[in-house]
């Protein structure tokens, strides 16, 4: 009888989960040929999720399948409902309608995170994110929508609520999008707003200059120390009393891990993600491991936490997929590190600054940091080619980086 992996998740985390698991069977050769990989995911593509600020949305997802066929991994189309760990099975809602009940002998959760939404009026109803493909989808669809309206101060105006990493990529990105659909002579009006004292709060003070000045170029404005309360069709609310009158809010506040994670762990933190051991096992379970946006972990010997990033996921995938393969072989796993931390946030026309290390040192500015930016976004985080022996080596969580 076949020993079967199961990889729930296909995003960064569960894809690079896949190509760790498939080189580590590739080399064990026999020892593993009853061994199947299986990845579910509710769709067949990677939607690159850091680039879905962009003006073409639709375009930033990469297909799997040929790249799974090519490391000899399966593939269902479906969204997990249910894990039963105690039985070692979960319950899948295929993309034709059926719920399937699967067996497995180890499991990989990999499901991920979702935009956090709290129950503030009018949030759901009257307000736009770019957290998920059909997200971002429709918010370029409303965008598109605005030439055709009247002129008005509320549809030139813009606000963007949460001023960390997506919110600043969103924010600057707006200019060139807008001027492409509303023309050059429109001047459109731009408002970020961040509840902490700080724009960046999480980027600290590294960066700060750099995206303070760019914010000034660009004619950005800011509101912090207040956040939003309310939304509805015709404006956003701050807690300080302010209303700004808008057609178009688009939130970016935080995240929050897949609801799964209650369903292996009851050992959850704030975000809900699951705590794991050095090997990115599930603590509490012998037979269930995690990866990206799922997990709380540690990422070296100094204290830092890995981050719901692509990033992270990418990486920690390679290493949760090595040590689920070489558990169920009866290998030794390996601790998973990642000592190298690097951001790149893209500021528009401006460009982009680029930091190395946790205490974020500034690399490259303007021009030189919006090239790296682009190979990141182009490059680092796509999959590798669906052959065979570069896919592999993809999957070794040796790499340093990329």
């Amino acid at each position: 009888m076949a020993r079967k992996i199961l990889i729930v998740g296909g995003g960064f985390a569960g894809v690079w989960t896949a190509l760790g698991a498939a080189r580590v069977l590739d080399a064990a050769g026999e020892a593993a040929a009853d061994v199947e990989v299986t990845l579910i995911s509710p769709r067949p593509s990677l939607h690159v999720r850091p680039r879905l600020h962009e003006a073409n949305p639709e375009q930033m997802a990469a297909p799997l399948l040929p790249l799974l066929k090519a490391v000899n991994v399966n593939f269902i189309e479906g969204a997990v409902e249910r894990i039963h760990t105690g039985d070692r099975c979960v319950e899948v809602f295929t993309a034709q309608g059926h719920t399937v009940t699967l067996p497995y002998d180890r499991l990989v959760l990999t499901s991920g995170s979702k935009l956090h939404r709290p129950p503030l009026p009018g949030l759901v109803e009257h307000a736009f994110a770019v957290d998920q493909l059909e997200d971002a989808v429709k918010l370029k669809r409303h965008l598109e929508s605005l030439a055709q309206q009247p002129e008005s101060a509320a549809r030139n105006t813009f606000v963007v609520v949460g001023g960390g990493f997506t919110g600043l990529e969103v924010a600057t990105e707006l200019p060139i999008r807008l001027r492409a659909i509303l023309g050059d002579t429109v001047k459109p009006r731009i408002v970020l707003i961040e509840r902490n004292d700080v724009i960046g709060p999480d980027l600290g003070p590294g960066p700060r200059p750099q995206i303070e000045q760019a914010l000034a170029q660009i004619g950005i404005e800011t509101r912090v120390g207040s956040g939003v309360v309310s939304v509805d069709a015709k404006g956003a609310v701050m807690a300080s009393g302010e209303r700004i009158d808008t057609s178009t809010v688009i939130w970016t506040g935080g995240m929050v891990a897949s609801s799964l994670t209650a369903q292996v762990s009851s050992d959850l933190d704030r975000q809900g993600r699951m705590e794991v051991t050095e090997d990115l096992r599930v603590v509490g379970t012998d037979h269930v491991f995690g990866a990206g946006d799922v997990v709380r972990v540690l990422t070296d010997d100094e204290g830092h936490y890995a981050l719901m990033s692509c990033q992270h996921a990418l990486f920690m995938g390679r290493f949760a997929g090595h040590n689920v393969a070489a558990d169920l072989l009866g290998q030794d796993t390996l601790a998973y590190r990642q000592e190298f931390y690097a951001t790149c946030l893209d500021l528009g026309e401006w460009g982009a600054v680029y930091t190395e290390g946790w205490d974020r040192k500034v690399k490259l500015t303007h021009g030189e940091g919006k090239q790296r930016k682009i190979e990141i976004n182009t490059q680092w985080i796509y999959p590798p080619a669906p052959v065979k022996a570069e896919a592999l080596a993809a999957g070794n969580p040796m790499i340093v980086y990329g």
